[in-house]
């Protein structure tokens, strides 16, 4: 089965714990991560150099929450939409001209939630957290690009 979905929003931080930034584009280095995010700069371990999070999950939880939060403030460096990104653990796909092979769920922790003040958002977002990938072959990663894979 080939599939294709999109990345709506490329998201990068410079400093761990820093601002998270929307930006165009962003340049995907194998091995190492997005040039000028924060991960990139302190030589991150493969499952951190890249992180993605299905926009339809951070839809169906502003919808649940008085406040709706912008995809930047689920601190994820590609946001999808039309991808279940849970079925990509272990596999190789792209993302445009990149290469990544899905690593780990990208699982919500106790930082995430006491940044957002959402008292139960561990519990919302168990599984639903996004994806951690190792980049494989670098290049330009673009809003819009397609994300590609087969299963």
């Amino acid at each position: 089965m080939h599939s294709a979905g999109r990345i709506i929003a490329v998201c990068m931080s410079p400093t761990e714990g820093g601002p998270i930034k929307a930006v165009t584009e962003a340049v995907a280095i194998a091995g190492e991560g997005l040039r000028g995010d924060r991960y990139c700069a302190t030589g991150a371990p493969s499952k951190t150099q890249l992180t993605l999070i299905e926009s339809e999950v951070i839809d169906a939880l502003n919808s649940e929450l008085a406040k709706p939060l912008p995809v930047t403030a689920f601190r994820r460096n590609l946001v999808t939409e039309g991808v279940f990104l849970n079925s990509l653990v272990g596999v190789t796909f792209g993302v445009g001209e990149v290469q990544v092979q899905g690593i780990e769920l990208c699982e919500p922790c106790a930082y995430l939630q006491d940044l957002l003040g959402v008292p139960d958002l561990v519990k919302r977002l168990t599984h639903k957290g996004g994806l951690r990938c190792e980049i494989l072959e670098g290049g330009l990663i673009v809003r819009d690009n397609l994300v590609q894979y087969q299963l």
